[in-house]
């Protein structure tokens, strides 16, 4: 008698911990989907390489996406700089890469290098949240990213 209910709860626990990760697995897909989806696209206009975007975190906000395609070994520079007439800087910048890694720091020059993969990468920028007070967090962002003809010389050795 023992043996079958131990069979029984050990099937049942199989089952509860099987939909309990399907549901997991789930809400992570929806996570992501609608993340991307409110991304804010950076456009750069025709026969440019540069494109800046500027913003504000209101005093609940922590963080804003952004997003842009580019291909593998174009080279790239990303800067953050203050907002000029707000009272705190998101300073804090993150790029996440279509390969799945990502890179950055907080202020300034927080991109520079070969890009690693070709697809749709997406920015993080986000405040300090060691250094707030809980303001209006503005920032302005330049995103620089060079043709394949132009990174060639930049992108060989690495």
């Amino acid at each position: 008698m023992f043996a079958i209910n131990n069979k029984t709860t050990l099937s049942s626990t199989r089952v509860i911990k099987t939909l309990l990760l399907s549901a997991t697995l789930i809400s992570i897909g929806a996570n992501i989907a609608l993340a991307k989806s409110s991304d804010t696209p950076i456009h750069f206009a025709k026969g440019t390489i540069s494109s800046t975007v500027t913003g504000k975190l209101k005093p609940n906000e922590n963080e804003h996406w952004y997003r842009f395609d580019a291909s593998s070994w174009q080279y790239a520079i990303i800067n953050i700089a203050p907002l000029a007439g707000t009272p705190e800087t998101a300073n804090v910048g993150v790029l996440h890469m279509p390969n799945g890694t990502q890179d950055g720091t907080k202020g300034g020059i927080i991109y520079q290098g070969c890009l690693p993969a070709t697809g749709e990468y997406r920015l993080r920028i986000a405040r300090n949240l060691m250094a707030t007070q809980g303001k209006t967090a503005g920032y302005k962002v330049e995103v620089m990213i060079l043709p394949k003809y132009a990174s060639e010389s930049l992108c060989e050795y690495l």
